[in-house]
């Protein structure tokens, strides 16, 4: 039987102990049914990787004690790759979470773009950016990763743009006629970090195309195809993984 794998956060661990309640606790023992000496590996946030035994299980806890643990985070062979997302409709949001993750972004930076339909107020933000984080890190331990990418929210395009400090920023944008993906990279050696903005489903407006241009971000297009906000954040994050060897 293979040993189960949990994604936690290191304050989760002390004095050598690892200790759960909530959906970690209700995945563990009234799903999975796990019980006391069952084996388990958890892996924090920044990719140290705990082996165990569950020693206690009670009614609302689990208490996981650790044998050993392997420090080294997991190394990406290509650059650090952030998907800056519109924010689209309904459960597009949790497909680009969920495949970006097993694609191998690092993280995701959503924004509420100006022709994006879903909203976010701000007595939302918080649960919504929970939930968020709690898919990201659930595609991460479905597909084995050591890491969880982080999700974070800007208000607005402007916010993203501000925030970015990337060696190569993108613009997916399909007003773009001349400048391919390709051809952009074509000769440029792998930065270390990276950055592609992808509008919602009515795709950028104007302002938010001049905003991410004067910060640095170029605008570059896949082709004569419109593909869908989730289809293109997707697409894109295979390609460059592949171009940089990451796939």
């Amino acid at each position: 039987m293979s040993v189960r794998r949990f994604m936690i956060n290191s304050r989760s661990i002390r004095n050598g102990y690892a200790s759960f309640d909530g959906d970690l606790f209700n995945h563990m023992v009234r799903v999975l049914r796990l019980g006391t000496g069952a084996a388990v590996t958890m892996v924090d946030e920044r990719g140290a990787e705990y082996q165990g035994r569950i020693d206690q299980v009670d009614r609302e806890w689990v208490v996981v004690k650790v044998d050993s643990l392997q420090e080294t985070p997991e190394q990406a062979a290509g650059p650090r790759l952030t998907i800056c997302q519109a924010l689209p409709k309904g459960e597009k949001t949790e497909l680009i979470l969920q495949k970006g993750t097993e694609l191998g972004a690092c993280d995701f930076w959503l924004f509420g773009g100006r022709r994006s339909v879903a909203r976010v107020r701000d007595d939302q933000r918080a649960p919504k950016l929970e939930r968020w984080n709690r898919i990201a890190s659930e595609a991460a331990r479905q597909c084995g990763r050591r890491s969880i990418p982080e999700v974070r929210w800007f208000q607005s395009a402007v916010e993203a743009a501000d925030a970015s400090d990337h060696d190569l920023k993108l613009l997916l944008w399909e007003g773009e006629r001349t400048q391919r993906l390709k051809d952009a990279l074509a000769g440029h050696a792998a930065p270390a970090s990276a950055i592609v903005a992808i509008g919602p489903e009515g795709g950028l407006d104007p302002l938010e195309v001049r905003h991410f241009s004067r910060h640095g971000f170029l605008p570059v297009s896949l082709g004569e195809r419109i593909l869908r906000t989730e289809t293109a954040a997707l697409a894109i994050t295979a390609i460059l993984q592949y171009i940089w060897e990451e796939i």
